[in-house]
């Protein structure tokens, strides 16, 4: 891993952390690199049963760092085709990981860095985080699945009107519209994000893996396709070893003590 990425290892959870706070965690190849090879790591390890993502200091991400790399210059404009696909297979690793993925906004979030967060299962924001659809700003377009999210979550309205102005959204107007599901006082937020990550590590992970697929199908699915998702997805679940003990703990009267991924 490089250092751009730190990774604490937590019983039965990893930690993600964005690691470059001198640039408000802005996204380079190399830190792009490597939280894709974690989710990797994550999946292969199989005492890891969830996922926190962070970023170090005042901000989450603020999305692709304007480097070189990306700048137009004498040979032309660059290839951000290119760029983006980086920033989609992570988008798409972090919707398809088999296993539950909170994230934990302090400070900004904007542009791609937005679309991350989004990208989770369980967003927690600090009270001063803001996300901000930035790429109007310099003349680019929505990536990293904001066109995707932005609709499903808050409706067409809102999306294009944050897309097409660039205004910062507030933390509790984020909440209050369905953008993210809680907001914290900041000097809470590593705590309660934390707190349900572990909370999450020790439920039965193959369920909260379905429950991602059967989301993400949702979206494009017909309510007979749903349907027919929802029986195949509660016929596994029923073959599972978790289901068996949740039932023995329900009648016992006690708290399950469900295995995770088996």
């Amino acid at each position: 891993m490089s250092a751009e990425l730190r990774i604490e290892r937590r019983e039965h959870w990893h930690k993600l952390i964005l690691n470059r706070p001198d640039k408000l965690n802005a996204a380079n190849e190399a830190m792009l690199t490597s939280l894709i090879a974690a989710l990797s790591d994550a999946e292969a390890d199989r005492s890891c049963r969830a996922l926190l993502l962070t970023g170090e200091g005042r901000g989450f991400c603020a999305g692709q760092e304007l480097g070189a790399s990306v700048m137009p210059g004498p040979a032309g404009p660059p290839d951000l085709g290119a760029v983006a696909d980086l920033h989609h297979q992570f988008v798409r690793r972090l919707r398809a990981v088999p296993m539950p993925v909170v994230c934990a906004v302090n400070g900004v979030a904007a542009g791609a860095g937005a679309s991350y967060a989004l990208a989770c299962d369980i967003v927690l924001a600090g009270r001063s985080a803001k996300f901000i659809q930035a790429f109007i700003k310099i003349g680019l377009v929505p990536d990293s699945g904001a066109s995707f999210f932005l609709p499903r979550l808050i409706g067409d309205a809102r999306a294009r009107a944050l897309a097409m102005l660039g205004e910062a959204l507030d933390a509790e107007r984020a909440e209050a519209w369905g953008l993210i599901w809680r907001v914290v006082d900041d000097a809470a937020l590593q705590h309660e994000a934390e707190a349900l990550t572990a909370h999450l590590s020790m439920q039965p992970t193959e369920s909260l893996a379905a429950m991602k697929r059967m989301f993400g199908a949702s979206s494009t699915a017909t309510l007979d396709a749903q349907l027919d998702l929802e029986r195949d997805e509660q016929a596994a679940a029923a073959r599972r070893s978790d289901y068996a003990e949740g039932v023995r703990a329900f009648v016992e009267k006690r708290a399950p003590n469900f295995r995770g991924r088996t």
